[in-house]
């Protein structure tokens, strides 16, 4: 169907998200100081003194998470840590996570079990009783007290994505009960009983609301958003994807209007052992995005683009991690209100662990807080990009499209003058 083609994460995304480049999962191989089988194991192990019933009470952040196996019979999962009377909305709000360590974010992310439910994905348009508590759970900006009962107790296999952060143990749920109301936002609750207005329109009314990111994602993944009788649940893998698509998208015809910047601008910062740089040209709209594991074997960049057309196709290169770096690129033109040519420089550092794409996404709008570094020309641009990256920028220009492009471009505009 065309959302598996569109946003379903292919096999490559997946081993390269899930895997340690240094020991493949072999422990005896194991050199990094950092290591994500190791902080799991102690993150589950700690978890495992609070999992002694097959009752549980807790704070939702809120947070759900819709597996995509069996499509279109699917697992449907509130997340629930086993915690009360706190504020546990940290626990999946990526925008709050660059300033953490990774044993905090593990500690964080693997606290929150997964009280699984199968569902079929039409059943949105008339949910059954614990599709709309789970509904109901999504709709809030706040943490909500929620207590479920597993037919028995949870398992300690957690879940690594290539695109959400991890997730803790999982239980088939026999009962699912909200013990607060939720606190639902205004725009919220009118979005999601409109129920003719297409999902597109609804998602990005949401945002111009100003509702987070990661909210929207919610609504939209258990068919909460869109004509009533087109809803459905989508698999949270393929709606953090398609998020980023559609919010990128309509922001890119609005910026298509706009004037071109008049020079060449650098924006850059690092966390969590990945490496963000961004060069904007004063050209029409166009985009790449470049990512290199500099843990391989052959740290080679891959590489996906579009022109001002957008993008018809598939970024079968980079997939989730396109999408997540071009939807900050594009905010921030949309607020400068100016267009540009974007390239994006991703390096991914030995020391990083599996925790999804959306590093990317919030790197890239923290790079953008930050004060840009202006330049004349493209050697110039290129020669500071180089500075603050690990890998050589010659690397990075021959597998680049739009390097070789504005070079030719460029070429042929002095070519011009000259006759």
């Amino acid at each position: 169907m065309l959302q598996d083609k569109l946003f379903a994460a292919p096999a490559r995304e997946a081993r390269r998200e899930r895997a340690c480049y240094v020991c493949h999962g072999n422990r005896a191989l194991c050199t990094d100081a950092v290591c994500p089988i190791k902080l799991r194991a102690k993150t589950i192990a700690a978890l495992a003194k609070a999992i002694n019933s097959t009752n549980l009470f807790g704070a939702s952040p809120p947070g759900v998470f819709v597996g995509q196996h069996g499509y279109p019979r699917v697992s449907l999962a509130p997340l629930i840590p086993p915690i009360a009377n706190q504020d546990t909305s940290i626990m999946d709000s990526p925008e709050n996570w660059l300033g953490m360590d990774f044993g905090k974010l593990l500690e964080y992310r693997l606290s929150l079990l997964r009280a699984k439910s199968s569902v079929s994905v039409s059943s949105a348009r008339t949910p059954p009783q614990v599709l709309s508590t789970v509904q109901e759970l999504v709709m809030s900006a706040v943490p909500v007290d929620t207590e479920v009962w597993f037919a028995k107790k949870p398992g300690l296999q957690v879940l690594i994505s290539p695109r959400e952060a991890p997730i803790g143990p999982s239980a088939i749920m026999s009962k699912l009960e909200l013990a607060e109301n939720p606190h639902v936002p205004r725009q919220v609750d009118k979005a999601v009983s409109d129920s003719d207005m297409p999902a597109e329109l609804g998602i990005f009314g949401l945002y111009r609301e100003g509702i987070a990111q990661r909210q929207i994602t919610r609504l939209f993944s258990v068919g909460l958003l869109g004509a009533r009788e087109k809803r459905r649940l989508v698999p949270t893998e393929w709606s953090i994807t398609a998020i980023d698509d559609i919010l990128a998208r309509g922001l890119r015809r609005e910026i298509l209007s706009y004037p071109k910047i008049g020079e060449y601008l650098v924006f850059g910062f690092q966390a969590l052992a990945n490496n963000v740089q961004v060069l904007l040209t004063p050209t029409a709209w166009m985009y790449e995005a470049m990512e290199v594991w500099l843990a391989s074997p052959s740290p080679i960049p891959f590489s996906d683009h579009e022109l001002s057309i957008g993008r018809r196709s598939y970024p079968r290169n980079l997939a989730g991690a396109y999408h997540a770096a071009r939807l900050p690129v594009l905010e921030y033109l949309q607020k400068v209100r100016h267009q540009a040519g974007a390239i994006v420089f991703m390096e991914v550092g030995a020391g990083w662990i599996p925790l999804g794409v959306w590093r990317f996404r919030e790197i890239c709008r923290e790079a953008f807080r930050r004060p840009p570094t202006k330049f004349g020309s493209l050697e110039e641009a290129l020669g500071e990009v180089g500075k603050r990256l690990a890998l050589p920028v010659c690397v990075w220009a021959d597998q680049s499209r739009l390097i070789r492009y504005h070079k030719e471009q460029l070429g042929l505009e002095r070519f011009l003058k000259e006759r």
